[in-house]
């Protein structure tokens, strides 16, 4: 397997290779947040203030998440340039120490986030409606944590060799898996949003154990072993510095996500539900981009590290494209359907609900061509290892532009500005965007002619 992968990230034909990396990846994400739906979509049976809550803890899981990003973003990308300059005992210590080191962390975040629920559930956003469906909903969800970490890095691993099926398979399987258990747990066993909970806690153990198991049956590139687990200077310092960009865009997400919820909630229950429907019918466009960028990234990885300039460059601009042509394509799919999206989780048939709801998607969909294009150039300076770069990105869209808006145009418009937040900050990231892309194709060409220099000279 190792050295298949390696003849097809390092050779073969970019139009054929990047989407066939990518599809898998962006298979698994929407069948994540297709799960995601569902369970929206089952819980907002049981009301408004259950409908709020699932918005509260989607705050919990990106936390959850963030810190697993910190680890299983710079460990892809030093992977991915460890096996294209063949050093494979190298990607074996450092695959091993982050999976061990972040199981860890996860039993820590798991501990104290049980100990203090409460006060989570609150600093999370959750009204005084919610609280209880909040805590109800957070406390199996914390009780998975280790297996969401543990997860989330196994994945991106197997996809920085370029094993992306096999991470389809894992993280797809417990997705499907939540969706059948969902109806069984909340309804036919009557435990309504505990048992929504519940169910998400089992899939994230059952994606995990399919993760793990082609690395204990030793059919990866990547060898997954307690002996090759050691702290090493060099891989904390790589694994770190990339992976903190990840890190950062992940805390700009859980912060500008309460920050959402804490405004909305402010103005009704009925905007704070409103805008967490609109979060999770836009996860699926943002989805297909995020699986854009990742099934990129392995192959660029590769190819800086095996020093193959001309196929980075070509990697860049051909998945750029692709990222505007998606987001052009999707933005228009859901500009025209935003009423019937938000109809099947809008149960009360309020029409504040479909009003907020639906101008936030709308606005989004008009600048998600945008969005596509950030999600690859940000991959781009991430996979090339390129840290500082990376997290300017990172931080660019939710940081720079989002945050502020969030405050800034209720002041103005109302709950009306709090729902186009999101497109106006799109369309401030752009101007970010577009330096950023210039620079990455003028870095290629330097690296290219200097290593045609160098062979030049030795020949």
């Amino acid at each position: 397997m190792a050295r298949l992968n390696r003849e097809l990230m390092g050779t073969e034909n970019l139009h054929t290779l990047i989407p066939r990396m990518a599809i898998p990846t962006v298979v698994a994400q929407l069948i994540t947040q297709f799960y995601n739906v569902v369970d929206t979509f089952f819980v907002s049976r049981l009301g408004t203030s259950a409908t709020a809550a699932v918005g509260v803890n989607h705050s919990l899981e990106r936390c959850i998440t963030m810190f697993a990003m910190l680890i299983a973003a710079g460990a892809c990308s030093y992977i991915s340039r460890l096996l294209g300059q063949r050093r494979d005992r190298d990607a074996n210590r450092v695959m091993s120490t982050s999976v061990f080191f972040a199981l860890g962390i996860g039993l820590l975040i798991a501990g104290v986030g049980r100990l203090f629920i409460g006060p989570l559930v609150d600093f999370l956003g959750a009204t005084e409606d919610c609280r209880a469906f909040s805590i109800d909903y957070g406390s199996y969800v914390l009780y998975a944590a280790p297996f969401m970490i543990g997860s989330v890095i196994l994945n991106m691993v197997l996809r920085s060799e370029g094993s992306t099926t096999l991470a389809m398979i894992g993280m797809g399987f417990g997705g499907i898996l939540n969706c059948v258990l969902d109806p069984i747990f909340i309804f036919t066993l009557g435990l309504g949003i505990k048992g929504a909970s519940i169910a998400t806690a089992i899939s994230k153990f059952v994606s995990f154990s399919i993760l793990l198991f082609p690395y204990l049956r030793k059919k990866t590139a990547v060898t997954l072993s307690i002996r090759f687990f050691k702290f090493v200077w060099e891989d904390i310092k790589e694994v770190v510095s990339i992976g903190m960009a990840s890190f950062l865009r992940a805390l700009l997400n859980v912060i500008a996500l309460i920050c959402l919820n804490r405004r909305a909630g402010a103005f009704s229950t009925e905007a704070l539900a409103a805008l967490s429907v609109a979060t999770r019918v836009m996860m699926f466009p943002f989805s297909v981009m995020l699986g854009l960028g990742q099934g990129y990234q392995p192959v660029v990885g590769y190819n800086w590290g095996a020093k193959k300039f001309d196929r980075v460059r070509s990697s860049l601009i051909f998945t750029t494209k692709l990222g505007i042509c998606c987001g052009l394509v999707l933005g228009a799919v859901l500009f025209a359907f935003a009423r019937p999206l938000v109809g099947l989780f809008n149960s009360s048939g309020s029409e504040n609900i479909y009003r907020y709801a639906m101008l936030a998607i709308r606005t989004e969909s008009i600048f998600l061509f945008i969005h596509g294009s950030g999600a690859i150039i940000n991959m781009f300076y991430a996979g090339v290892g390129l840290p500082k770069q990376a997290a300017i990105l990172s931080t660019a869209r939710q940081g720079y532009c989002f945050i502020p808006l969030i405050y800034i145009l209720p002041l103005i418009f109302g709950v009306t500005g709090l729902c186009i937040a999101q497109g106006v900050a799109d369309v401030l990231n752009g101007c970010i965007l577009l330096p950023m892309f210039i620079k990455a194709m003028r870095l290629t060409k330097k690296k290219e002619a200097e290593t045609l220099a160098q062979a030049e000279a030795t020949a």
